[in-house]
């Protein structure tokens, strides 16, 4: 079984709108092909925007984990071994252990698990 994949959804800069597409269909393509995790690159509004995409993102990912589509998602500022919900995520993506990610507090990222 498929553990992570990593998908960027802001690299041309996108909408909101366009971005939660991206994201909705990365979700849906690796459900398909049977991965447990996905590490969403989408940015941290570096560009004095404040982070339309990420805060717009965690929004709708926040929305699919109520609605039972993804089992959750885990904030790249709080993706760390002290956190129970990275914990938790090892157990179904052991591949998330090595993640270059891991610890560095970077809220331009956010993992999905499936």
């Amino acid at each position: 079984m498929p553990g992570l994949t990593v998908v960027d959804i802001k690299s041309d800069m996108p909408t909101c709108e366009v971005a939660n597409k991206r994201a909705r269909s990365a979700i849906n393509n690796a459900k398909t092909l049977g991965y447990s995790a996905i590490k969403i690159i989408h940015g941290y509004g570096s560009h004095g925007k404040g982070g339309k995409i990420r805060i717009s993102l965690r929004s709708l990912l926040a929305e699919l984990e109520s609605a039972g589509k993804i089992l959750a998602f885990i904030p790249g500022e709080s993706f760390s071994i002290f956190d129970e919900a990275t914990r938790n995520a090892f157990m179904r993506c052991p591949e998330l252990r090595r993640d270059s990610d891991l610890e560095a507090s970077n809220n331009g990222i956010s993992i999905i698990i499936l």
